[in-house]
């Protein structure tokens, strides 16, 4: 039988996020089960960091298509994507944020096809951000199948109304050998120049207000001031760089908070670290924290999104309220001055982690929403 084709479709600006994670790492676990993956992403044609998208789709092994996509107002972008559907014939269409749902409507006008979406998290917020809400509420009821990350994400589904006989809880999940701890982190400690016994904290993410790093900065401020010796990095890129460095400088952590830019592969990273950080106001569930626990890092992170699902507090991590230096201080300190809570919280993530984010079992739930949908599909025509 000839496999059936699923074209995932996304706008992307920069080096992509999170759900790039997923959806690159995703082509070669289907093909076995008569599935076959093509990524559309659109893009900027002037945006110079889609080539690191590119290059990471290479080694993913994911055939990767760049679209050109010149904003809002590009009225010839259905057409492109009409064009590539014509082209390679996909049975399903995947798409991934509010943009690609809507023209997922649009172009099976022209060229029939079961649409799938996956909703990852509404956490950006601005200006734009109530008319994306309003394009979502009118596409997703109207799609054969939506997924969602998050238990939190599932509920707001159903409550527009997507029917829950379309909707699917489907949460992230890591493949479990590549992200497993292999190293001895006092050596990786040393390899990177820092001092054996400093408590490195870690933290992985977009930069942007929504990621709660205001609330983190002052908090490593406070523990330094106490005699905390601890470092901060992070990892990523994105709006509020500037911001974060001015405010780096004007707490004086200039030695103790360093910004490390785009990292395409974090796994180094985690092998440091003696704690991650994820100080969150807004989430769905984020592969990064995925990644972390099952590098048998200690979490401190807020209870937003779908963390409190994945993190139950003081038994394999540490919840802490949102938006408060003062609980991030307490937590941090807690752990700086207690290794054995710090062993037993990260050997107890990785269990998490193995128990129930394996990537393979994720895609073969994957395989079963778009087997519902094409049988669903093909009765109704």
């Amino acid at each position: 039988m000839k496999p059936h084709l699923v074209l995932h479709t996304r706008v992307v600006t920069g080096t992509g996020g999170g759900p790039d994670k997923t959806i690159l790492h995703s082509p070669r676990y289907l093909e076995d089960d008569g599935y076959r993956m093509l990524c559309a992403y659109m893009r900027h044609p002037d945006d110079p960091l889609f080539r690191q998208l590119e290059l990471r789709a290479q080694e993913q092994g994911a055939r990767l298509l760049a679209v050109d996509d010149f904003g809002p107002l590009d009225w010839r972008l259905p057409g492109r994507l009409l064009r590539i559907c014509r082209e390679h014939r996909p049975v399903i269409w995947h798409g991934h944020d509010y943009k690609s749902n809507l023209l997922g409507l649009l172009v099976r006008r022209s060229f029939p096809m079961t649409l799938v979406t996956t909703v990852h998290g509404w956490v950006r917020r601005t200006h734009r951000t109530p008319l994306y809400y309003a394009i979502d509420r009118h596409c997703l009821p109207r799609y054969d199948e939506v997924i969602c990350v998050s238990g939190d994400l599932h509920d707001r589904c159903l409550r527009i109304g997507v029917s829950p006989e379309r909707c699917r809880l489907v949460e992230n999940a890591i493949d479990l050998e590549e992200y497993r701890r292999r190293g001895d982190r006092r050596a990786a400690k040393e390899r990177r120049g820092i001092p054996p016994s400093r408590l490195l904290i870690g933290v992985v993410g977009r930069l942007s207000a929504e990621k709660g790093l205001n609330h983190l900065l002052p908090a490593i401020s406070v523990l330094v001031a106490r005699g905390v010796d601890c470092e901060l990095w992070i990892a990523g890129e994105g709006s509020d760089a500037r911001a974060l460095t001015e405010r780096i400088t004007a707490l004086g952590l200039v030695d103790r908070v360093k910004l490390l830019g785009f990292r395409s592969d974090c796994r180094d990273l985690y092998e440091a670290m003696d704690v991650f950080a994820l100080p969150s106001l807004r989430e769905g569930l984020p592969n990064a924290l995925l990644e972390a626990m099952a590098f048998e890092l200690p979490t401190v992170a807020t209870p937003v999104g779908g963390i409190p699902r994945l993190i139950v507090n003081g038994v394999n991590g540490i919840l802490v309220e949102a938006a408060s230096a003062d609980a991030l201080v307490d937590a941090l300190e807690r752990l700086a001055q207690d290794g054995e809570l710090r062993s037993r919280l990260g050997r107890a993530a990785r269990k998490t982690i193995e128990e129930s984010y394996g990537f393979h079992d994720r895609m073969q739930r994957i395989r079963s929403v778009y087997d519902r949908a094409l049988g669903r599909c093909k009765a109704a025509a």
